[in-house]
Parts: C-alpha cells; sequence; structure tokens
C-alpha cells in the first residue's frame, strides 16, 4: 500500500496559516527550498526510487508546492514517526525544523518564486556502489525476485550462505537495493541452524514469505535500511560476530509499483580490521508470559479502539545502548519505551504517536546512551481492533492473538546493546565459541 499524498485545491488553506510573516524575505527556490529538498527528500525523490515523484528541479517543485506545504505541516512527509520531543537524538533523522516547515509554507503562500539560479547549491549526486568502499563479503540471492503489479505490499526473506569457513567480527553493513522502486526497507539477521534454509527449501519462489518477522527465531541480527539511511561503522572496538557456516537472512519490504518489477538485492559486509573488545547484543522487551518458552499473553479483543499492552526489563549489566526497533502489526496504535534507572531517573528511549507498520525499521541512536545495572526497560503500547481502523486486516474484527501471520499481532521492542565490562580481545561469543580454546577464562567455569 503505497501512502502518498496529494491535496489539490488548497491554497486557500495555505493563505490562512499566516506563514508569511510581515517584512520577512519571501524565500525562493534557488536560494533556500532546493537545500530543504536536498537534505530531507531527494534521497527518494528522484528517478528510480520509491517515491512516484521526483523533487530535483524547480518545475518539479513547483508543481508540488501547495502538497509539499500541507504535509511537512501535518509531518506526515517525510516519513518518520519517532517524535523529535521525546527520545534519542537519532542517526539520519528525517525531521524537518519549524524553521524549514516555516519555509516551505511562506514559498508555496507566494506562489513558489524560483529566484535566481546562481544561489542555488550544487546538485546532489549519489553514488551507486558501496558507500564504504568495496565490502569484504557480498551476498545476493542466487536468482532476482519477481513482484506482481498489484496487491499489498510483500515481505519476504532471502537466505544468502555466507560460506564462511571461519567466524568472523563484522564492523559495518551496507545494502544495495537492486531495485529501489520497490524496495521499501530492507531487516538483516542470520541463522546457524538451518532453520531459515529449510523454508526457503519449501517455498517454490526465491526466497521465502514472512510477515513481521523471519519466519524463525534468527540467531543473530545484523541491522537494516531504508531510504536515506547511510552505512556506518560501529564504534572502534565494537562488532557484531557472524559465525562460520552461517546464512545471512535479508527480510526485504516490497512496495508495488503498479507493473511487474524484478529485484535483486545485495548485502555488503565490513570485517573488523582491529581488535573487537565488545559484542553487540541483541535482547528485547515483549508482555509477559505464563512460562519461559511460552508465547506472551497478549489477546486484543474485537472492538477494542485503544487496547494498552505493557512490558518490562531489567538491565542485567551497566550497559550502553546503541539501537532500539520497536515492532508491531497493521493494529499498533502508538508505542513508547522508557528506562528508568536505579537512581529514579527517567528517560524516553523513543515515542511513536502514530505507528504504521509500513515505516517500521532500527532507530540508530545518536550517541549511545549508558543504561546502569538495574535499569528497568518499560514498553507502553496501544492497538485498535476496531472497524475505524483501516488497517485493520479483519472484517469484521476479530480477537487478535500474539503470532507472525498477518491476523496477528506482536508488541516488541528490541534493544540493541554493548555491556560495559566485556573484553572479548577478538573471541567468539561463548554460544559460537569452540569450548576448547576459544571462551574466556571466566566463561569456562
Amino acid at each position: 500500500m503505497r501512502r502518498w499524498f496529494g491535496f489539490h485545491g488548497i491554497a486557500l488553506v495555505i493563505g490562512m496559516t499566516g506563514w508569511a510573516a510581515s517584512g520577512a524575505e519571501v524565500p525562493t527556490f534557488h536560494r533556500e527550498v532546493v537545500r530543504i529538498l536536498q537534505k530531507h527528500c531527494q534521497d527518494c525523490h528522484r528517478p528510480g526510487q520509491v517515491a512516484p515523484f521526483s523533487l530535483l528541479s524547480y518545475d518539479q517543485a513547483r508543481k508540488r508546492g501547495a502538497d509539499l506545504a500541507a504535509v511537512t505541516a501535518d509531518r506526515k512527509m517525510p516519513p518518520w514517526h519517532a517524535s523529535s520531543e521525546e527520545g534519542g537524538p537519532f542517526q539520519d533523522a528525517r525531521v524537518l525544523s519549524q524553521e524549514e516547515v516555516a519555509t516551505l509554507g511562506r514559498w508555496a503562500e507566494a506562489g513558489c518564486p524560483e529566484g535566481n539560479a546562481s544561489d542555488s547549491p550544487p546538485s546532489r549526486t549519489w553514488d551507486s556502489e558501496w558507500l564504504l568502499g568495496a565490502p569484504d563479503l557480498v551476498l545476493k540471492a542466487s536468482e532476482s525476485y519477481s513482484l506482481d503489479a498489484e496487491g499489498r505490499d510483500e515481505l519476504r526473506v532471502f537466505v544468502l550462505p555466507t560460506g564462511l569457513t571461519e567466524g568472523k567480527w563484522v564492523a559495518a553493513v551496507d545494502f544495495l537495493p537492486g531495485n529501489p522502486k520497490i524496495v521499501h526497507h530492507v531487516l538483516a539477521a542470520f541463522d546457524v541452524r538451518g532453520a531459515a534454509k529449510k523454508l526457503d527449501e519449501a517455498d517454490p519462489k526465491p526466497g521465502y514469505k514472512a510477515f513481521g518477522g523471519f519466519g524463525m527465531i534468527p540467531s543473530g541480527g545484523l541491522g537494516g535500511w531504508s531510504p536515506g539511511k547511510f552505512a556506518r561503522p560501529l564504534p572502534d572496538g565494537v562488532g557484531r560476530y557472524l559465525p562460520a557456516g552461517s546464512d545471512v537472512l535479508l527480510q526485504v519490504h516490497y512496495h508495488r509499483s503498479g507493473k511487474v518489477e524484478s529485484d535483486h538485492s545485495s548485502i555488503g559486509l565490513y570485517f573488523a580490521k582491529s581488535k573487537v573488545d565488545k559484542q553487540v547484543r541483541t535482547s528485547r522487551v515483549i508482555p509477559p508470559t505464563p512460562g519461559f518458552f511460552r508465547r506472551p499473553t497478549l489477546l486484543i479483543p474485537a472492538g477494542e479502539s485503544n487496547y494498552e499492552i505493557k512490558g518490562t526489563q531489567t538491565i542485567a549489566e551497566d550497559s550502553h545502548l546503541i539501537s532500539v526497533t520497536p515492532h508491531m502489526h497493521w493494529l499498533g496504535k502508538n508505542f513508547l519505551l522508557k528506562a528508568i534507572r536505579p537512581d529514579g531517573s527517567t528517560l524516553t528511549l523513543i515515542r511513536i504517536d502514530q505507528w504504521d507498520f509500513n515505516w517500521q525499521g532500527a532507530y540508530d541512536l545518536a550517541t549511545p546512551i549508558p543504561l546502569p545495572k538495574g535499569t528497568r526497560i518499560e514498553m507502553k503500547a496501544h492497538f485498535d481492533n476496531s472497524a475505524e481502523n483501516p488497517a485493520n486486516p479483519s472484517s469484521p474484527p476479530v480477537a487478535v492473538h500474539w503470532g507472525e501471520q498477518t491476523t496477528d499481532e506482536m508488541c516488541i521492542g528490541f534493544l540493541q546493546m554493548t555491556v560495559d565490562n566485556e573484553h572479548r580481545d577478538n573471541r567468539p561469543p561463548p554460544r559460537f565459541a569452540a569450548p576448547t580454546d576459544n571462551r574466556l577464562p571466566e566463561e569456562k567455569k
């Protein structure tokens, strides 16, 4: 389901907003507006990308001037659902400042003047290959995937054997979408048990169908990608461990373009060149469970429009948080993750006021957040299982349980962290280490 916005005949509405400050200089495309578009919009709004129109030239922007003012004022574009008032700050946040929003409004109200081309900055350019240079290992599926023209968005998992004969510490991960017109976002993980390979073999098409997850429990995570998110190395001494013989999993979220398309996306892995002391660990906050290996007791009654779900987790060791990934399905309404430290101080990690399943993903913190031992992570989310929810997959609504299918629901806060007192000295994590000589001394006890 492609969600872009077109508003016709709204010039009167814009004129009523009072954007045009008395005596203020009228913005022009070349002096102010193009800089805003370059910074926040053109990663998607250019030829061959997921957005349905370009915003590179004056003529392209002028045609959409009223629309740009409206959707940015409503915070519907750029698509960024994490609050800029609480939580974060996050890397690559697609958030316009109030000044930028006002500039677009005043420009539209003034009739979208072009201005002097000599005021314009150089046009943006985009690397067609890898941002961090040639990866140490590039993986892609053995064949491309064909996507039908019509229907709902599709999530598909591709299983990519690494062929590694020894484990590697991964310092950075990048993604190269084969067809940016239909690749909405990508999540990556790895599997050492062969579970994903069995799902792949059971599906006649390349990869296998999945919804909301990988269809199995991955052995570890490798991050994610969406338009406008740039590959960055982890801090020095920090890495993700990829065991020998593992399979990399790419969960690709596809948008349909209205015609048959094909995609052959790639993942690039950059191995650590210096000693790794700390492993990126994945933890999660979920609702209460009736037993250690049981599913959470999530049941959303039919007709409930604001059903609340909570979950908590206590941090066992002094740690630093580097990324959070909220996860719900179609009924999700809002999501809040907070940290209550042992000294009583409270910190919002992320707040999403209007959940949109189509725009979920990982939020990488601009600076790691310290979480002392004993910090309690609290999750609170609301779900709309009413007939008035246009995203509800069931009509009429039915009671919804925990699960990975379209008609099921989940409520998870994934946490990516490092442990302060960990010193791996390049040794593999215990669960992937040979028990004879690869573990740290304290892990052999």
